[in-house]
């Protein structure tokens, strides 16, 4: 098969890795595709969010399969548009995607179909969100209703810092359109993890859990993220727990959107707080995590390829995945200044170095090649890799070889994992 990848950060590269490795695959091309990318697939030219290009170049290729890999494509409506072409796509069509691209859609549904969330409103008068969060008091949590590359999120823990959120979006434009609505829902007590599952619009397929990390500094500190590091398993999705969300979020969730005529087909990524009363959802998203992604496709066993075509052709009832009995932890390498205002076009050294250690990989996230160097090109730069028989040891080969990259304009996390490792 000619597959077409969409999308150039670390989840793409570490889809494009496993993809790679199928015997089902005939060319792999990604749009646009990075540095690290360009190792396993043809790099082209064609923006992710070029809706019109990217079904263009898939008709001129004859592109058997598209896998999207980011949301913004998916929720300008990428799938429907490749479909109508009748080329198959791995990925939900622009009304499905509305679970990610507005979180207002999203609560309203948990509210109608009784699916565990936390309690909310939603606003576009900045004078109502903080009457409601003066009546709710603090902490409590202010979201852009938007997609906003996984910052639009504000833990606030008092009521002043919640009113200064709602003015800088609603009224100072921090998200643009994304943040001309917000919600504003109470704060969850527990521990987080992420949850994901094949839908082919029926029957779903869970995945391996995982944990990621969205503050940018050691210790849980610093702005939110599009996160900073993952490690799987998560000790704290036990097999009941994960009957627990199966059961209580991701099916009524893929019943509720197929009875709203909006069938969800590819990855739900459940953002879960395990609390005292059970798992609640905190947000979905309508792709593979990032930097989560990375470590679940180390610890696959199964070829991913026909596992996405199952889920895009409505067939994924009788399929199993099977995974390796290893640990997997990922460091996300930043530019200094991420998630603010970072520089673009420092070099990085050491690369070979560090992904000729055993049991690592080096996933791309924001590179370009240039001259023969490696370049950073973005916030979140590189996404160091590692397997191990244990967390711990995950951990300690993936900041071996953080060492031994030469970047002195990154930064990264040294605590990736203390949770499991502490636990």
């Amino acid at each position: 098969m000619n597959v077409l990848l969409i999308g150039s950060g670390g989840r793409e590269h570490a889809l494009a890795w496993s993809l790679s490795a199928s015997p089902l695959l005939g060319k792999l091309y990604c749009a646009p595709g990075n540095a690290g990318i360009a190792a396993e697939a043809e790099c082209v030219a064609v923006a992710a969010d070029d809706i019109a290009g990217l079904v263009a170049f898939a008709r001129r290729e004859r592109i058997d399969f598209v896998v999207v890999g980011p949301e913004g494509p998916l929720v300008l409506g990428l799938v429907d548009r490749l479909s109508e072409a009748g080329i198959k796509v791995f990925g939900p069509s622009g009304k499905a995607a509305a679970l990610e691209g507005s979180k207002a859609f999203m609560k309203d549904l948990c509210a109608k179909y009784g699916i565990p969330t936390a309690a909310y409103g939603r606003f576009t008068e900045a004078a109502k969100a903080k009457a409601f969060i003066r009546e709710r008091g603090a902490p409590i949590v202010v979201k852009a209703d938007g997609l906003a590359a996984g910052k639009g999120v504000m833990i606030a823990t008092t009521v002043s810092e919640a009113e200064a959120a709602i003015d800088a979006m609603l009224t100072g434009g921090q998200f643009g359109a994304a943040g001309t609505e917000v919600v504003v829902e109470e704060f969850l007590e527990g521990e987080e993890a992420s949850f994901f599952a094949l839908t082919d619009g029926a029957a779903a397929l869970p995945l391996a859990s995982a944990q990621d990390h969205k503050r940018a500094h050691d210790g849980d500190s610093g702005p939110n993220t599009g996160g900073m590091g993952a490690y799987s398993p998560a000790p704290v999705v036990t097999d009941a727990v994960a009957a627990d969300v199966m059961a209580r979020i991701i099916e009524p969730t893929i019943a509720a959107m197929a009875a709203e005529g909006r069938p969800f087909k590819g990855v739900l990524y459940a953002g879960v707080m395990l609390t005292k009363a059970g798992p609640k959802l905190l947000e979905y998203n309508v792709r593979f995590g990032d930097p989560e992604c990375q470590v679940l496709c180390v610890r696959l066993m199964s070829d991913l390829l026909p596992a996405l075509i199952a889920a895009a052709e409505g067939v994924l009832r009788s399929f199993q995945l099977r995974w390796y009995d290893k640990a997997a932890l990922t460091v996300v390498m930043a530019a200094k200044g991420y998630p603010d205002a970072y520089r673009k076009g420092t070099e990085i050294r050491g690369l070979e170095k560090a992904a000729a250690l055993p049991d690592v990989t080096v996933f791309h996230a924001g590179t370009k090649g240039e001259d023969g160097r490696i370049l950073a090109n973005g916030g979140r730069v590189l996404n160091v890799t590692a397997t191990g028989r244990t967390i711990a040891e995950a951990q300690q080969r993936a900041y071996e070889a953080v060492d031994l990259i030469d970047w002195p304009e990154g930064f990264c996390r040294r605590d990736i994992g203390w949770r499991a490792i502490g636990s």
